[in-house]
């Protein structure tokens, strides 16, 4: 299903989640309007490393980010493994990939709508509902 959010749409995998499309849609419109930081949805993670990729971005809390190499020391592989993992997650936003980033500070890259554009939208928005600004705390205007 397409979700819209800031003016582009994400593809989530509905079948991955244990809610109505309705209740995703009204759950990302009130991240939009920074009511939400997270998500109250079961995602049903898929078997393997895609999905212990998934669990431990789900782990990364809102307003915060992990470089590819801090997932890939936890989960003992190599970053670039990760950041691949990342680029398949069937359910962008919900489980938070865009808060996965660049040892050297670049944010990578993001496999929904808008690229990486719309990662760093995230990342700012993120930073301001956590900190309750109006202004990002994120250097990320490269």
């Amino acid at each position: 299903m397409r979700v819209p959010l800031f003016g582009e749409s994400i593809e989530i995998d509905d079948g991955l989640v244990d809610a109505s499309p309705a209740e995703i849609r009204a759950q990302v419109a009130a991240y939009e309007r920074g009511d939400r930081t997270r998500f109250d949805l079961m995602v049903r993670y898929p078997d393997g490393f895609l999905g212990e990729v998934m669990r431990a971005m789900a782990e990364i809390p809102p307003g915060e980010t992990r470089t590819y190499g801090d997932l890939a020391a936890t989960l003992d592989t190599a970053p670039v493994a990760v950041g691949q993992a990342c680029g398949r997650n069937p359910v962008p936003l919900l489980v938070p990939c865009h808060r996965v980033v660049g040892s050297d500070g670049g944010l990578g890259g993001y496999s929904a709508s808008g690229g990486v554009e719309t990662k760093r939208r995230l990342l700012d928005h993120e930073a301001r509902v956590e900190t309750g600004s109006r202004q990002s705390r994120l250097p990320l205007d490269e």
